[in-house]
Formats: C-alpha cells, sequence, structure tokens
C-alpha cells in the first residue's frame, strides 16, 4: 500500500505549484479567481502558508484556467501538462513536402543540435544529392521549387560540416544498386548524373566520417519506413504527404532501438560504404 502524504506537506506542494502555474501564465490572483468563479481571498488562502486545500471542482477549475494537470497541481505526477495536452503532442502529424525541404524539418534539425540523428531516407539522402539529382527526382512536381530543395539541402549539409554533428544514415542495398543502374525509380536518370552523384557519395563519406555514418542494409533480411530519430526527444516516419511524429519517451526509444537494429544488421558497415560506391562507380566505367 502507498504511503500516505501528510496534509500539511501536499498543501506547500499545491501552494507552490498553483504560484508557479500563475506566474508562468502571466496571471494574478484576481483574474485567477474571476476565471475560476471564486472571491479574490478563496485565492489568496490557497497561497498563504498553511493547510488549506481547495475542494476537488476549485482544484479543477484551477487546473483548466491555468492549462495544468490538475494532478500536477495536487503532487500526484511530475508531468505539468494536462494529459490531453500531453497525449496531443506526443503523436502529430505535419503535412510533408515531396521533397523534405521545409522550415519543420529544418526546424527539427536545429532543435536536434548536439544530438544524434538517425536517418533513413525515401530515397537516396536528400541532403547529400546532387543538383542534377534533385532536379531530375522532383523537378517535374516542384517545377521552380526544386532549386530551392536543393539549396535548402545544401544548407542542411553546410551546417552538418560546421558543428560535425553525429550523423547517421541507414538505407537498402537495392536503392543504390537501382540508382548506379538506372533502373526501378532511377529508371532514364543519364550515366553523367549518376557518375557525378557517386563520387559526391564518395567524397561526402571519406571527408565527413566519423560525423556522418552511412550503413547499408539488406532488405530482405531488415526493413524500414522513411523515419528519421532527432536525438532523444523527437522521432518522424515519412508518409509521402504528412509526417507522423513522436514525442513520447517510449516511442521515440523504440525507433531508436529499430535504428539501431538496422545499423547492428547492415550488410556495409560505415567504415566500408566508400568503398562499395567505389565498386559501383567502376562497374559503371
Amino acid at each position: 500500500m502507498p504511503d500516505l502524504v501528510d496534509k500539511r506537506d501536499r498543501a506547500q506542494t499545491f501552494r507552490t505549484r498553483l504560484a508557479q502555474a500563475i506566474a508562468l501564465r502571466g496571471l494574478n490572483q484576481s483574474t485567477l479567481a474571476r476565471d475560476a468563479g471564486v472571491d479574490r481571498s478563496t485565492i489568496s488562502a490557497l497561497l498563504t502558508p498553511g493547510t488549506r486545500l481547495p475542494n476537488a471542482q476549485l482544484a479543477a477549475d484551477c487546473a483548466q484556467m491555468l492549462q495544468v494537470s490538475c494532478d500536477w497541481l495536487l503532487g500526484l505526477t511530475d508531468l505539468m501538462e494536462r494529459p490531453d495536452l500531453l497525449l496531443e503532442r506526443a503523436v502529430q502529424t505535419f503535412p510533408a513536402n515531396r521533397a523534405l525541404f521545409d522550415d519543420t524539418v529544418f526546424g527539427w534539425h536545429k532543435e536536434a543540435a548536439g544530438y544524434k540523428i538517425r536517418h533513413v531516407p525515401a530515397t537516396l539522402p536528400d541532403l547529400l544529392k546532387t543538383r542534377a539529382v534533385v532536379l531530375w527526382e522532383y523537378g517535374e512536381t516542384l517545377g521552380p521549387q526544386a532549386d530551392q530543395a536543393f539549396e535548402h539541402f545544401s544548407t542542411q549539409l553546410v551546417l552538418l560540416r560546421q558543428v560535425r554533428a553525429d550523423f547517421e544514415i541507414a538505407m537498402p542495398l537495392h536503392e543504390i544498386a537501382s540508382f548506379a543502374s538506372a533502373t526501378g525509380y532511377w529508371h532514364g536518370i543519364p550515366k553523367a548524373t549518376r557518375l557525378e552523384q557517386l563520387d559526391h557519395l564518395i567524397t561526402l563519406c571519406d571527408d565527413l566520417y566519423p560525423a556522418l555514418r552511412m550503413f547499408l542494409f539488406d532488405a530482405h533480411r531488415v526493413f524500414s519506413a522513411p523515419t528519421t530519430v532527432f536525438g532523444p526527444n523527437l522521432a518522424a516516419v515519412y508518409l509521402g504527404h504528412v509526417y507522423v511524429t513522436f514525442r513520447d519517451t517510449a516511442k521515440v526509444t523504440d525507433l531508436t532501438r529499430h535504428f539501431d537494429w538496422l545499423v547492428r544488421e547492415a550488410t556495409f558497415s560505415s567504415r566500408h560504404v566508400a568503398d562499395h560506391l567505389r565498386s559501383l562507380r567502376s562497374g559503371m566505367d
């Protein structure tokens, strides 16, 4: 049976947290009293040292007006936000462009500064693409915005170079093989564009290691939807026209473990990807 909290301790916790919530919302006692439908003296009494506690109705009204959890006010949890707001924030959807170059994605990258970013791309990693590949892949859909997309990807790459971030990319072997051979999704892409892109990838793998590490896995053995884990606090799954994001710690941890599983099962580790790319490159000559 859990230990019961002394009424004096609970009253002190309520007092402290009520004052904190009032200050955070930029309110005063009179405003809270008016919104909660009670006299100012009632709120003043709750904030005065002693053992005074509100009834259930007043505690709920104060919590609602202050947009905090009633359980938090009473010291039953350390989570300040209301459960409905926590749930809404834990799983959200955001519109997604055909190319992942909007301000939302860039903001997630900046938010994750100093943390490891784990990325499973939908095709080749956007920030590692050459301008020619971006225009070939997205030009018909984005039109003039394709150049804007490339500039955004270049900005992300510059940021990666500057901060020497910890960035891991895991992608299926068949994706890079399909690109090199211009088959499947990449059917019709010019050879010169493919050669330039492979040379670019090889240079980046060599120059940015270990800040940038690529892994290639066999999709016959392991599989992943396009996913990015931005440090310990945010993960996003790309569905094509929307992102589904998770901020719940347990869910982010699950997706982190999923990515780490891809890395463990990779056919080519980050130390050997550049050599594999060179082999594909030489087979195109």
